[in-house]
């Protein structure tokens, strides 16, 4: 076991460039709240049965990224590293990310706001330590996924740092653990705060951050297709071999799940 994992290559590309500043908070509510103003959507929880027009899929807003680095070789392990040293590296640097990307909404992910954790017709419970399942709020659940993944990527038991700590038997199951609770972040911020998003001219960098951990995930087994479908139309788009940023068609891209007239519980 040696360093640190974050001076591992996967710095080499991931998210280096910031979100954009200056922006006074006045200018960011105003151009927020005239998005929001020309949406009628309702809370979720209380949303209708049937499938709302999908704002994050339109062609203008799918191209924008970051960089047009290609993902789908960038996520392959390289052949002087260890794979439980990349596994660490790139999900302790998604954490981050995924961390940093939620907290530019989380004024406008309130408990009114998002009464579930809702994704399209998918709506995620937590489990708690007993294993009793806990309906709560989208920011309670966001707030309970950041605080048990921050308390694993900083045990040295789970992701060592010092010389001669071994990984645990159990870590790749840790890892696709985590991976599950950051993508129903990412899904969620697409689907209830994608017009915020867009008003504070950051989609590119949630483009960018999407693509790469999908990318990441596929080429390491960490996310189970079922898990992911929710999201399979917008991953189509990103992740295909013709999008910028990389990809590759392979994998999970269903074309969408489509609306049902129910509700699924996770």
């Amino acid at each position: 076991m040696l360093g640190d994992h974050s001076s591992l290559p996967t710095d080499r590309a991931l998210l280096t460039q910031p979100p954009k500043t200056g922006l006074s908070c006045k200018m960011v509510l105003q151009a927020v709240g005239k998005v929001l103003r020309k949406s009628k959507a309702k809370p979720n929880g209380k949303k209708p049965a049937t499938e709302e027009k999908k704002m994050y899929l339109e062609p203008e807003y799918t191209k924008s990224r970051i960089t047009d680095v290609g993902f789908k070789e960038l996520v392959v392990l390289p052949r002087e590293i260890d794979l439980n040293e990349w596994l660490a590296s790139n999900t302790t640097t998604f954490f981050h990310h995924v961390n940093l990307q939620y907290s530019t909404i989380s004024e406008f992910c309130t408990g009114e706001a998002c009464q579930t954790m809702a994704v399209c017709n998918t709506q995620y419970y937590w489990y708690d330590e007993r294993g009793k399942k806990v309906k709560c709020t989208a920011p309670q659940y966001v707030d309970f996924v950041m605080s048990s993944v921050q308390k694993l990527v900083t045990d040295e038991d789970v992701f060592p740092t010092k010389y001669g700590r071994e990984f645990p038997s159990s870590f790749e199951s840790l890892v696709k653990k985590i991976c599950k609770y950051l993508f129903h972040v990412l899904a969620h911020i697409y689907w209830s705060h994608f017009k915020e998003t867009l008003a504070l001219e950051l989609h590119g960098h949630l483009n960018t951050l999407y693509v790469h951990f999908i990318l990441f995930a596929r080429e390491f087994n960490l996310l189970d297709p079922k898990e992911t479908a929710v999201m399979d139309d917008l991953t189509e788009v990103l992740c295909s071999a013709g999008g910028r940023g990389g990809g590759g068609g392979d994998g999970a891209s269903g074309g969408g799940t489509g609306a049902q007239n129910h509700v699924k519980e996770r």
